[in-house]
């Protein structure tokens, strides 16, 4: 291994062609300059200057050495200096998994401005449930996630909760318990639902079945779908009914499908569905600390 010092005394020594300006240049005497040299050539196995009463020049393996001294410490510059912006944040790599948010506004526009506010770090966003998400950011893979509530042991993830939303009912268009534009969830006992499976967002899933329960049902499941907007086609070709997430309301192939309220029950507001950002504490990422503050900034 060449020594950085060593590659600085030999560019000296190559660009002045005399050791004692060489030595002048770097502040230091000629003789330590002089033997910094011989140890170069020795590691090397081959000479780089020609030295005579008239003077010193390079070999022809000093002039091709020459351009690889430059392009080293030039490239070593170029690596400090990225490690420089990646230790500020303001460089490096973010993995972001993610539920569909393609219909929450303000993620979008927090994305754009943190891409407009980091153009640096590069951004690799990856769709997926939650229960997948919380998979990948357990096991390093993933940096941040979108996603719905789960059931986690306590400490594994940090988590904050981004907005909260009013769960809506997507029903086919037409349909007869739809016309009213709210709709009672007990008149629906006895519907076909389709719902998102449990093994990909506990905590969502089992949400929804609570909702379905206060209302004095459990809901019978036909079919099950990973996406919502899946989901939501399943409704409008006459599947069955949806409980879906407000923001959704208008996604579908939306002429074949209405969204109502829900009425309260007992006069008790129906509970909102959340959507958090979590990661994991143990990841000193830098470019992940300025993302998590921008997002909490903008969600306040």
């Amino acid at each position: 291994m060449i020594e950085t010092r060593l590659l600085r005394q030999f560019i000296a020594v190559a660009e002045e062609l005399h050791f004692h300006k060489a030595a002048e240049r770097l502040h230091m005497a000629q003789p330590p300059l002089s033997q910094a040299i011989n140890r170069l050539e020795e590691k090397l196995g081959f000479s780089l200057f020609l030295r005579n009463k008239r003077g010193v020049r390079l070999t022809a393996a000093g002039s091709a050495f020459l351009d690889t001294a430059y392009r080293t410490l030039a490239e070593l510059e170029k690596g400090v200096e990225y490690a420089r912006s990646v230790s500020a944040g303001v460089s490096g790599k973010l993995t972001i998994t993610a539920i569909s948010i393609a219909y929450y506004d303000s993620l979008l526009n927090s994305l754009r401005r943190f891409r407009e506010t980091y153009p640096n770090v590069q951004l690799s966003i990856r769709e997926m449930p939650s229960a997948t998400q919380a998979k990948a950011l357990l096991a390093g893979e993933a940096d941040v996630g979108f996603m719905r509530r789960l059931p986690l042991p306590a400490g594994t993830l940090e988590s904050r909760r981004l907005l909260d939303e009013q769960i809506v009912m997507a029903l086919p268009a037409g349909h007869v318990k739809g016309k009213q534009g709210e709709v009672d969830l007990r008149d629906f006992a006895d519907e076909d639902f389709v719902f998102t499976p449990q093994a990909l967002g506990g905590g969502y899933h089992a949400q929804l079945i609570g909702l379905c329960e206060s209302a004095g049902f459990y809901p019978k499941v036909v079919q099950e779908a990973a996406q919502i907007h899946t989901l939501l086609g399943l409704v409008a070709c006459g599947f069955g009914v949806a409980l879906v997430p407000a923001s959704f309301a208008g996604s579908a192939p939306h002429e074949r499908v209405q969204f109502c309220a829900i009425r309260p029950l007992d006069e008790q507001p129906v509970p909102g569905i959340g959507l958090y950002m979590k990661w994991s504490a143990q990841n000193a990422s830098p470019a992940l600390a300025n993302f998590i503050a921008m997002f909490e900034l903008a969600h306040d």
